[in-house]
């Protein structure tokens, strides 16, 4: 088996260990994260105070445009292994992102006559498109840096993972601030700036991605289709499907029969391929793989009321006043992601330690963790409520503890997550499992919305809050107890013990000790 460790061979070198690649990527995402967390942090309030839809159905819209976010990178992801490669999707994205940031500027009067509205909903489906061709490929390019037994990866996607929520933090705080106390447009705009930086971060820093994430075959890019080089073909047939994005955002419930009907039908066939032409190990692994992806999908349907319910409760129902100023709702939003900046480093090194000294728990034991973690947050939130009183505003520092709670379960699931796909995938289908990985987040998000919904309906007070949030908080402990005791069957799936490195040229991807190539090295050509 190789090295559990391995140095990349790159002659450009490492940074605090990691090649400096991983920094590149790092500060492109904290921007793009930055305006996507800026613009989210704002959207319930735009929705409902700006054009002036109600708390059920912002709620809904809310859910089908972050589940539409998660569910784009499928075929950003596909496109990205077949034709562009990772970068060329990475750069393609951000400049849909951009302009998408930019519209939301564009608030016009309110009111849902306004014809301004149907600029906003251009403005989400352009954020949406370009999200699916960034969202998952920039994870699989961060894969690419580290041969599938480096001990680095988990770190490497944690330190990724802090670089995202830095940029989270940032865009919430000032693009919150500036959107609630100034203007929507101010705030809107500030986010569009930040992915304008993100994009000139990723164009400079190309060379240091060391050649990864290029399509597989550039030749093919090349070719004329009707006069048009093939590679422009598919940038034009994508910024096409803006159009029908424009639609489904202003239909919601298209988007939920589409993440039926879709969600099916990737199910079905990353199984039949697992089963059908992947060799047993590898198939064991797609399984493993699956039962994380299903089990992410209970944590973000509850984890992402952050953005709609919980933030609306936030508004109304907590006192916000700290140390004499009267901080908005929108603000509260940065708190998951100061706590993961802060906590990130310490989880890594955490993982790192127990890791050389064989006690790590496994991934699907800290998806468990991450759940009892969960729920555990929700049902502190609710104590807090029952003893300040009916009719009382909830202290604030139970807004900070369910999402420290929160944040220490996200650490335990997302990150991990991150890069237990692109470790169990076989190379040829990392992107795909990726995606797959993100459409499972666009089940929850949109399952988060229809939540949200119900708690926001039409009377319901802050007790309806409470009273959900209780239930849901029981279901997640209990859910995550029942990963926890299974979770040494779904180890064993993993076959981590004859995990090897794919064979690639560049000396990045090791060999196992008898010299043989991976399993997963059976396709090279196609390397995501």
């Amino acid at each position: 088996m190789a090295s559990g460790y391995q140095e990349s061979g790159d002659a450009r070198g490492t940074f605090l260990g990691h090649p400096k690649g991983l920094f590149v990527l790092f500060f492109a995402e904290m921007w793009e994260r930055f305006s996507y967390y800026g613009m989210r942090a704002l959207l319930i309030f735009y929705l409902v105070q700006h054009w002036m839809f109600s708390d059920s159905e912002a709620s809904v819209i809310y859910g089908a445009y972050t589940a539409l976010v998660y569910i784009t990178p499928v075929v950003g992801g596909y496109l990205a292994d077949r034709y562009l490669g990772q970068r060329k999707a990475v750069a393609f994205g951000a400049l849909l992102l951009t302009f998408g940031h930019f519209l939301m500027a564009f608030e016009g009067s309110g009111g849902q006559d306004d014809a301004a509205l149907n600029i906003f909903w251009l403005a989400l489906a352009f954020i949406i498109v370009g999200s699916g061709f960034l969202k998952a490929n920039i994870s699989v390019i961060v894969g690419q840096l580290y041969s599938r037994t480096d001990i680095r990866r988990d770190p490497a996607y944690t330190i990724f993972y802090m670089g995202i929520n830095l940029g989270a933090a940032l865009g919430a705080i000032i693009a919150g601030w500036l959107g609630q106390t100034y203007g929507w447009s101010y705030g809107f705009g500030a986010a569009g700036i930040g992915m304008l930086l993100g994009l000139v971060v990723f164009v400079w820093g190309k060379p240091l991605l060391v050649g990864r994430g290029e399509a597989s075959d550039p030749a093919r890019l090349e070719r004329k289709v009707g006069g048009i080089k093939f590679e422009w073909v598919l940038y034009i047939l994508s910024f096409a499907t803006v159009g029908l994005v424009w639609v489904l955002i202003q239909y919601q419930a298209l988007v939920g029969s589409l993440l039926g009907i879709a969600g099916a039908i990737l199910v079905l066939y990353v199984l039949y391929t697992a089963v059908a032409k992947l060799a047993p190990e590898d198939r064991d692994r797609i399984f493993a793989a699956m039962f994380l992806i299903f089990g992410s999908i209970l944590f973000w349907a509850l984890f992402e009321q952050a953005g709609s319910s919980l933030n609306l409760f936030t508004d109304r129902s907590v006192d916000r006043n700290l140390f004499g100023i009267d901080v908005p709702a929108s603000v509260f939003q940065s708190i998951n992601a100061i706590y993961i900046v802060l906590l990130a480093p310490l989880f890594a090194i955490l993982w790192t330690t127990l890791g050389r000294r064989g006690l790590e728990p496994s991934a699907p034991a800290k998806f468990g963790l991450g759940l009892i973690q969960l729920g555990a947050g929700f049902l502190v939130l609710v104590a807090g409520a029952l003893a300040a009183g009916s009719g009382n505003l909830t202290p604030v520092i139970f807004i900070f503890l369910i999402y420290l709670l929160h944040t220490t379960g996200e650490l335990c699931l997302s990150p991990v997550g991150l890069s237990a796909m692109n470790r169990l995938a076989p190379s040829h289908m990392a992107s795909l499992i990726m995606g797959t990985w993100f459409f499972a987040s666009a089940t929850g998000n949109f399952a988060a919305g229809l939540i949200a919904s119900a708690v926001g309906a039409e009377g319901a007070g802050p007790d309806r809050v409470l009273e959900v949030y209780s239930s849901v908080g029981w279901l997640a402990v209990g859910v995550g107890v029942g990963v926890i005791v299974i979770s040494p069957l779904i180890k064993k799936l993993m076959h981590l013990d004859t995990l090897a490195d794919d064979n690639i040229d560049d000396g990045l991807e090791g060999q196992s000790e008898i010299g043989e190539p991976s399993a997963a090295g059976i396709h090279p050509t196609t390397k995501s």
